[in-house]
């Protein structure tokens, strides 16, 4: 039976959040008899520390926040900031962290009390044995910690330090009651995030920002566009501003990741997904380098979250690399080409010549990509006949008519007993009218999969439009031949 958990009331002023706070704090509040360990990772401006900080500040724990120093220097601050939590007249001192984490352990002698130590990883680093340090003080028969409740939860902003902290080889695998990702809002919360209701305004901003918290209030300062009218100033005074924070952001969130050593190489692997080269060899091809200089750059990229690579749904041996940050892909797609002309405040000159690149290299695809997330997290099951369990693109070769064709939405899901059915090929347009011109290209797409011997006798056609549809479509979608998503539906229906 799993243990009691004491609720702490979430803070007024914290947005959403519900689920990460539902389990920060079932954890913190563990009844269990022993000390547990938690990681809580994920790129910087996600809230990552206002979570903790509210965390601590709830159930009356400890939080410290490191910095890049010195071990001696990490160790001094840890113990000033111990000593006034804990009221000693004089500041704590520490010569060794196996001092300082039991110290840690001391705190929850008399009941469950989370203790955070937030950019874990700046002190990894002036400390490389600090991980294993935790792993001795957290040993299963030691009594230091069979007699605590301390509910320590390490946090840190390099997601590819913080996701080898617990896998492989490394000392912590195995110790940890909990690893939390904290993730961007998604398109909808971002949307009530930034008080926008105009549904194509929304996803305009989503495309530029994504769903960081930190750019509205930090980066931007609450400036929010008005209308659609105002969206192209708003990008000119914020994304393409050098006063705006949000100008240089995509140059630093590399910044954060200690694994990148040649970060212009990094930047070049980014700025040739940006132009569409997706697959390993045409980035190999744009950047004029053999295969095998790109794929440990490619696999970084990955583990930062900064892309993702996704499986043809019909080909399980071609894949394709996308940008999985939007404020990266409108860096690379509109300003990194124009810097020169940006940094002497030519913001309107650049964004007019680059609006068109704009929507087809940058909302294009995300809106692709808005598509595939509305199907896995908020259609309905009855939507496409079955629970999506995988959402995807394809591609369908045509040798008769030496073409393939691109789907741009591939939902395979669970139908009755059977998994892995496919459900639906959908083809996505963000700019475009769809007719019964696109339907009829599903529905050769759809042939062409049953001549190949896939199972089609439960697919359902489905087209996504930011546009919008002709009356000939929708007349189909009443005869039930096709399932039409429209931005209300994306953002307010199943």
């Amino acid at each position: 039976m799993p243990r009691p958990t004491r609720e702490l009331p979430k803070p007024a002023d914290m947005f959403d959040r519900d689920w990460e706070w539902s389990e920060l704090t079932a954890f913190a509040s563990d009844t269990g008899p022993e000390a547990t360990l938690a990681v809580i990772s994920g790129r910087r401006r996600q809230g990552k520390s206002f979570l903790l900080d509210s965390l601590a500040r709830a159930a009356g724990g400890f939080y410290f926040c490191a910095y890049e120093a010195t071990e001696a220097d990490s160790l001094r601050r840890f113990g000033e900031e111990l000593g006034q939590y804990t009221g000693t007249v004089a500041p704590m001192r520490f010569d060794r962290w196996e001092q300082a984490i039991d110290a840690l352990l001391a705190l929850g002698a008399e009941r469950p009390l989370p203790v955070v130590i937030d950019e874990f990883p700046y002190l990894a680093r002036a400390t490389p044995a600090l991980p294993s340090i935790i792993q001795v003080a957290y040993g299963p028969r030691r009594p230091e910690r069979l007699n605590s409740r301390t509910r320590l939860l390490l946090c840190g902003s390099s997601l590819s330090f913080m996701g080898k902290l617990l896998s492989g080889t490394s000392p912590l695998r195995g110790r940890a009651g909990l690893e939390l990702v904290v993730h961007p809002l998604d398109f909808r919360q971002a949307a009530a995030f930034w008080g926008i209701e105009d549904h194509r305004l929304a996803l305009l901003v989503h495309s530029v920002v994504g769903g960081t918290p930190a750019y509205r209030r930090e980066f931007v300062r609450d400036d929010v566009p008005v209308d659609l009218a105002d969206f192209d100033a708003w990008v000119c005074r914020t994304a393409l501003s050098p006063r705006s924070p949000l100008y240089r952001e995509a140059r630093y969130l590399l910044a954060d990741e200690s694994d990148l050593r040649d970060r212009a190489l990094y930047h070049s692997v980014l700025a040739a997904l940006a132009s569409g080269n997706g697959t390993a060899g045409r980035i190999a091809g744009c950047l004029e380098r053999p295969i095998s200089d790109i794929t440990h750059p490619l696999t970084v990229l990955q583990d930062c979250g900064l892309v993702r690579r996704e499986t043809d749904a019909f080909r399980g041996n071609r894949s394709v690399y996308r940008v999985g940050e939007p404020l990266i892909a409108f860096d690379h797609a509109i300003s990194r080409p124009k810097l020169a002309l940006l940094d002497r405040g030519m913001a309107e000159h650049v964004w007019e010549t680059a609006r068109p690149r704009f929507l087809s290299a940058v909302v294009g695809p995300h809106f692709e990509q808005v598509c595939r997330e509305w199907v896995a997290h908020f259609a309905a099951p009855d939507t496409f006949g079955g629970m999506p369990i995988d959402v995807s693109y394809g591609t369908v070769p045509d040798r008769t008519a030496r073409t393939s064709h691109e789907i741009d939405v591939v939902v395979r899901g669970a139908v009755g007993q059977d998994n892995g059915v496919l459900l639906s090929l959908g083809e996505a347009k963000w700019d475009q009218v769809m007719g019964t011109g696109h339907l009829e290209r599903l529905r050769q797409a759809e042939r062409l999969l049953a001549d190949r011997g896939v199972d089609t006798s439960v697919v359902r056609l489905a087209c996504y439009s930011g546009a919008g549809f002709t009356g000939d479509l929708r007349v189909a979608e009443e005869r039930g031949e096709v399932v039409l998503v429209d931005l209300a539906r994306l953002y307010s229906g199943e």
